[in-house]
């Protein structure tokens, strides 16, 4: 017994070090990490993760459903797509011709207004809030430099950085997108109550402006930029930007790093439904125009979905041309997509637990096609 007094005296103490340790080393970030994910069973964030965080409110104005379309839920999913999506973990995919909904269908018990953690997508948003900011005057344009609003980036090359190279991930820091790593800045940033103080200590480390480098901490800067410029909280502008103008049905919700320091997670973390978040994509196909009125400056929605660095990236979309088509995506981690064709008046949602195995940072995963591929199947099997 006494024993067994002494060692739980020894647990205690090491514990307490352990503590002292991360607090010491300014990696106290890590008590919530384990606590909110590896304490789980995860490696990495999860769909549902973001009840365990601090999140505020976007409110919806006045719904503006979806219609159905004539040939609705008329055909089955192929047996391949139906192995993926038991295989990879789908929870939603929804197929929108014509902006009306051509098929959809829900697993593990989601329905079609449960929330789950767009994770990057949210970059697409925060990119469409940049131009929104240029178009109502905030700010002057893509080439105005961070320096203005960010006084921690007006040294050295970080002088040179502005605000469109965050847009398109060609900043040049020095973040490192390691999401598997608990000491990378990505998993500091996902969990750090503190996020400016993490965003601030940022490097720019190559001229800004020459190379496409994905980095989540661009569009975070980005955010930063966009409340500094507007005086208003970026959950605050996104619902009255888009939430509300775009008829969403359902209320969403978007992580803050605290609700002390009240800053969103701006390159994640938006957490809503497929045909909410379909929305966005029906928005840049159709120029930025909802229901006759310009939302989005069509030169820049036209911008956006134009490579700039790199073949894949324009502003905050994801490029790829596939089977001879143009497609535009909104992409998030374990495979969260909004997929657009805009000349077939197409839009593709799907979300789940998993993607296919990892290509790397950046780099397409087989799924994509998949999806893109099975869909177009299914419509075409409609028309025979």
């Amino acid at each position: 017994m006494k024993f067994l007094k002494n060692f739980f005296k020894v647990v205690v103490v090491l514990f307490g070090l352990l503590i002292a340790v991360l607090y010491i080393t300014d990696t106290d970030y890590l008590i919530k990490a384990v606590r909110t994910i590896y304490m789980r069973g995860y490696t990495t964030a999860f769909l549902d993760d973001y009840k365990k965080f601090d999140n505020r409110t976007i409110e919806i104005g006045t719904p503006q459903p979806w219609e159905n379309h004539k040939n609705y839920n008329s055909v089955k999913e192929t047996e391949t797509l139906s192995k993926a999506n038991k295989d990879w973990g789908t929870i939603a995919y929804v197929i929108i011709k014509n902006d009306s909904i051509w098929f959809e269908n829900y697993y593990d018990g989601y329905t079609a207004n449960s929330k789950s953690n767009s994770f990057s997508m949210a970059k697409s948003y925060v990119s469409g809030l940049m131009g929104k900011a240029i178009m109502e005057g905030y700010i002057k344009s893509e080439d105005q430099p961070v320096c203005d609003f960010l006084p921690e980036f007006c040294d050295g090359l970080a002088s040179k950085m502005t605000v469109g190279n965050l847009s398109t991930m060609s900043s040049g820091t020095n973040w490192d997108e390691a999401y598997y790593s608990p000491l990378s800045i990505t998993t500091r940033a996902y969990f750090d109550d503190d996020l400016a103080k993490v965003m601030n200590g940022l490097e720019v480390v190559t001229e800004p402006g020459k190379a496409f480098k994905y980095a989540s901490g661009d569009t975070q800067m980005l955010a930063m930029v966009i409340e500094k410029a507007t005086g208003k909280k970026l959950y605050d502008y996104f619902e009255e930007s888009f939430w509300k103008p775009l008829g969403s049905e359902n209320q969403t919700l978007w992580q803050v790093d605290s609700d002390d320091h009240d800053l969103v997670k701006a390159y994640c973390c938006i957490a809503s439904n497929a045909k909410d978040f379909a929305r966005f994509g029906k928005l840049y196909k159709d120029n930025g125009k909802w229901n006759g009125k310009q939302i989005l400056d069509s030169a820049f929605v036209a911008k956006s979905l134009t490579p700039k660095f790199d073949p894949i990236y324009g502003y905050g979309w994801w490029l790829k041309k596939h089977n001879g088509k143009d497609f535009a995506m909104m992409r998030g981690h374990l495979g969260q997509y909004v997929i657009v064709q805009p000349e077939d008046n197409v839009i593709i949602v799907r979300l789940g637990h998993q993607k296919s195995p990892d290509a790397g940072i950046g780099a397409y995963t087989s799924d994509i096609s998949l999806y893109i591929d099975e869909a177009y199947e299914m419509m075409n099997a409609a028309k025979n």
